[in-house]
């Protein structure tokens, strides 16, 4: 029985810092359950003090623990053991569940499996890859050496915190590096339980620090510190571009940024069995209602499937029934907040005032309590201008064009501003391959829609969405820098 009640849940206390929970002093700010809107907890914003105290305690800690320069195994059976603690904690599960989007089944099932696994790839990257040997001359060894960079700074999105988490503390940490790391104000609890059990699986105090707080005061503050040697973010295009103008004039970081998304789910008239077609585009833009960078919200679809196609969306999106997120049997999940709410409701209604058409849904349900459960909402008769073409909803919302030939498909699948994701259906090779070359994005997925378990396949965008690649060795690979060594005989 997974169903809890979210009342006697026992909350993390504020920040963690140098293995220790720390309920400083600040601003204030309410911390509220986006099933129900209640407000379940106050934390308070880690000012710029603060901030510098969980750097300079990262910067000793790696040091003086020796994780830096540990044999990598040694940190690879650390992680692996944090893995299986993180497999075994129903109180992770509950607290990601209690305070996130995320239905308890859905954190169960996937999210606590997918966080556990990204960090055991990582511990096996740990001895895997390092530097390199080059020919020279007889008389001198050139090398290529590589070493941690020390403390790395990593911020994560609302939207799925723990596996986001996972994708930033995994390689840094296998790497050899200290993490600060600032989880979204809207979900703060889950990761202060994840590095809980890091430290009871052996990784040394102050090796990872959590803090607690807006991007204004807390992100900010984190970006720019001067022990600060990278950045990994996740979160919004806006965002990242202040957090990459910040890293440029304090210090000259690197950044990793996987930002926003509007993804094109291109589908040719061949793409096979149309129902199972139907629940493939489905999940691809109500997973998670709709909150993922990835999510797959513009189809392009052939005419001659189109309206067939249309027709069981419709008819699955009739299906869908809210519930909380602590309830076993939920399975669709509710916007984070009234602002997300209301920012999905603002540029539905500007598509229709462009002449947007509302095949199904098109607001709030109306028989939940406080919570923002939007209903899945296809919209025809857009043009590439519209609103909810152009514009990240953040939300379970499709827009439906469509096309004759393969050129006018490839050309409504471009985007000006983002360029994350792309799924192609066809059951046509050639077509496939041509599609697959002419969209530009980082990601794209054909004849199916979203990440599988094969963590070695890194992830990233191109345009406004993103700089730097998440996952694969890439992201192990990013989170070292390389020193060349010339040695004379």
């Amino acid at each position: 029985m997974l169903s809890f009640d979210p009342d006697k849940v026992s909350l993390p206390v504020g920040h963690y810092i140098d293995g220790q929970h720390i309920q400083a002093q600040g601003t204030a700010f309410a911390v509220k359950r986006p099933s129900d809107g209640k407000v379940f907890a106050t934390l308070y914003e880690a000012d710029a003090a603060l901030v510098d105290r969980a750097v300079q305690v990262a910067h000793r800690r790696v040091k003086e623990s020796g994780w830096a320069s540990c044999p990598p195994r040694e940190r690879g059976r650390v992680l692996r053991r944090w893995a299986d603690l993180i497999e075994q904690d129903l109180l992770l599960a509950q607290l990601e569940s209690l305070g996130s989007t995320r239905p308890i089944s859905d954190v169960v099932q996937h999210e606590i499996p997918f966080t556990a696994e990204a960090i055991r790839f990582y511990a096996e990257c740990a001895d895997k890859y390092s530097g390199d040997v080059f020919p020279t001359r007889d008389s001198s060894l050139g090398m290529l050496v590589s070493e941690p960079y020390g403390v790395i700074a990593a911020i994560t999105p609302w939207n799925f915190p723990l596996s986001m988490a996972s994708w930033k503390c995994g390689p840094a940490l296998a790497a050899g590096n200290a993490v600060v790391l600032k989880p979204s104000e809207l979900t703060p609890f889950s990761t202060v339980r994840m590095a809980e059990l890091a430290i009871q699986a052996g990784l040394p105090a102050g090796v990872l620090n959590i803090i607690q707080g807006g991007g204004a005061v807390t992100g900010s503050s984190l970006v720019k510190h001067p022990l600060v040697r990278k950045v990994s973010f996740t979160g919004s295009t806006l965002t990242g571009a202040r957090i990459m103008s910040d890293a440029a004039q304090h210090g000259m970081k690197p950044v990793t940024l996987e930002l926003g998304g509007k993804s094109p789910q291109l589908v040719f008239d061949d793409a096979g069995d149309l129902d199972v077609l139907a629940q493939r585009i489905m999940r691809g833009f109500t997973a998670n209602g709709g909150q993922a960078c990835v999510a797959g919200t513009r189809l392009i679809v052939q005419q001659g499937i189109a309206a067939a196609l249309t027709d069981r969306l419709v008819a699955l999106c009739r299906e869908v029934q809210p519930g909380v997120t602590w309830h076993e049997q939920s399975r669709y999940a509710p916007l984070i907040d009234e602002r997300q709410g209301c920012k999905v409701a603002s540029v539905v209604a500007a598509a229709k005032a462009q002449g947007a058409e509302v095949l199904v849904g098109g607001e709030r349900f109306g028989n939940t309590d406080a919570g923002w459960f939007w209903q899945p909402t296809l919209l025809s008769h857009v043009n590439s201008d519209n609103p909810a073409v152009q514009q990240e909803i953040f939300g379970p919302v499709l827009t439906v064009q469509t096309f004759s030939e393969e050129e006018e498909g490839l050309a409504l699948a471009a985007h000006d501003t983002y360029g994350l994701c792309a799924g192609v259906h066809t059951l046509s090779l050639p077509r496939a391959l041509r599609a697959m070359r002419a969209i530009e994005a980082g990601t794209v997925w054909i004849n199916r829609y979203g990440r599988s378990g094969d963590f070695i396949i890194p992830t990233g965008g191109f345009l406004g969405s993103g700089i730097g690649k998440d996952l694969g060795r890439q992201a192990f690979q990013a989170c070292q820098r390389q020193k060349s060594v010339l040695i004379d005989f």
